[in-house]
């Protein structure tokens, strides 16, 4: 008797051969996938029936600030810089542990809601986001945003909260939380608190989630300081590997991109943010021309300001085919690979997420295809990527476990979190002014 039987979908496997099954079925037991395929005939404890469905693997944010829900809208059309210090961090200065907790449960239900079962997250209060994670029942990979800004006594303390993290929360929720180090980025964090990140993680064994070239200034800064653009002075210093997420990735030369393909370094593709930012267009083609698995991720819901990955992959394949005049550039088949197999290979979840297959995690949503964007229906792939939103994800299951069935959220009460997201949000602007 198997625990979870989805049954007579449209199964969009993502395995090497990137099989899809018109009419197929999964079979969970316990956190794992045990069969995948056209004929199974198996009694469970549980038959999810998936007509009209597509059943694919859980789509993975590898970049964002889930707390940072609490912020959505209180800074738009501004320059990086000047949004970052006259508008974000004056208003994060006033961030209490609760508020985290309950922008993480609202971050966490707007990504069950659209489809993501896995996020990569730095930001603050980080036990407290993994709180909300383990009520929410999704999968996360948390770091503390490490900023010193070159003061000893700062870098100590900074990278004191980072590695306590690791230490309190690796492996939280049978595994569904992890852990990795958050220096912020090149431009926030000196070489010698990179240096001392970089052999932690080491010690730890666990990854690194930074920022690197996501802006001309951060460029500009960068070689002001150091004499470098932003990943020939990581490289310099020795910080660059296969354990280091980088977001954006944005300003990058040919070198550079050589240079992230030479250590294998993780970029992270964040391209509503960079658009809404007006960043520039990370050079995505040039990236997996050249074999590196460039992830997918939505930033922050400040500078985005959504988390739907749905969403986020129409754009990175509309803004490339219009940045490059070519419309073959950035198929729908590689975007879907970036928000799911890439994603988990950036993670370090390669072996276990990413793909629908025996011996894999049931990390698997629904999408309802019985709609009007989606009919008729001649190529489901196109569909996932070009005409679908989160709002068509039916059902979602990770760890094996049914967390939102028929859009209904199983876990915790939604429109409670609604309820204490608005007033958390209330509160902490009303501390900022009262801080002026």
């Amino acid at each position: 008797m198997a625990d979870v039987l989805i049954k007579d979908g449209r199964i969009i496997t993502m395995d090497p051969q990137r099989h899809v099954l018109d009419r197929g079925s999964v079979v969970i037991e316990g956190d794992k996938i045990v069969s995948v395929g056209k004929e199974v005939k198996v009694r469970a404890d549980t038959v999810i029936d998936a007509r009209g469905k597509a059943v694919l693997p859980g789509l993975v944010n590898a970049h964002t600030h889930l707390s940072m829900t609490l912020l959505r809208g209180v800074a738009d059309d501004m320059e990086l810089d000047p949004w970052l210090k006259t508008k974000i961090w004056p208003i994060e200065k006033n961030l209490r542990a609760e508020d985290c907790y309950v922008g993480a449960l609202l971050g966490c239900l707007e990504m069950i809601k659209s489809g993501t079962t896995c996020f990569a997250d730095q930001y603050f209060f980080m036990e407290d986001v993994a709180r909300a994670v383990e009520k929410a029942g999704i999968r996360g990979v948390l770091s503390y945003g490490i900023i010193e800004q070159g003061d000893p006594k700062k870098r100590k303390s900074e990278i004191r909260v980072g590695e306590k993290l690791v230490k309190t929360c690796h492996g939280m929720a049978n595994g569904r939380i992890l852990t990795m180090f958050g220096p912020h980025a090149p431009y926030t964090c000196s070489p010698e608190c990179l240096a001392q990140v970089k052999e932690l993680a080491k010690k730890y064994k666990v990854g690194i989630h930074t920022h690197i070239a996501e802006s001309k200034w951060e460029v500009g800064e960068i070689i002001k300081k150091y004499g470098k653009r932003p990943v020939e002075h990581l490289d310099a210093i020795g910080f660059l590997g296969p354990e280091v997420l980088a977001a954006h990735c944005v300003q990058l030369t040919g070198q550079e991109i050589r240079i992230l393909h030479d250590r294998g370094v993780k970029p992270v593709h964040n391209p509503v943010s960079n658009m809404k930012i007006a960043c520039g267009v990370s050079p995505v083609p040039e990236m997996l021309a050249a074999g590196i698995p460039v992830a997918l991720g939505t930033d922050g819901a400040a500078s985005n300001n959504a988390l739907d990955m749905f969403t986020e992959m129409k754009f990175a394949a509309l803004l490339n085919k219009v940045d490059k005049f070519d419309p073959t550039v950035m198929p729908a088949q590689s975007v879907l690979e970036m928000a799911t197999v890439n994603g988990a290979r950036a993670l370090g979840l390669g072996e276990n997420l990413g793909s629908l297959e025996v011996g894999k995690k049931a990390d698997l949503i629904l999408v309802d295809l019985r709609k009007p964007h989606l009919t008729p229906l001649s190529n489901v792939i196109s569909h996932l990527v070009y005409s679908a939103t989160g709002s068509d994800v039916d059902t979602v299951i990770v760890d094996g476990k049914v967390i939102m069935q028929g859009r209904r959220v199983l876990t915790f009460e939604e429109d409670k979190v609604l309820k204490e997201a608005q007033k958390a949000s209330d509160d902490l602007l009303a501390r900022k002014e009262a801080a002026k």
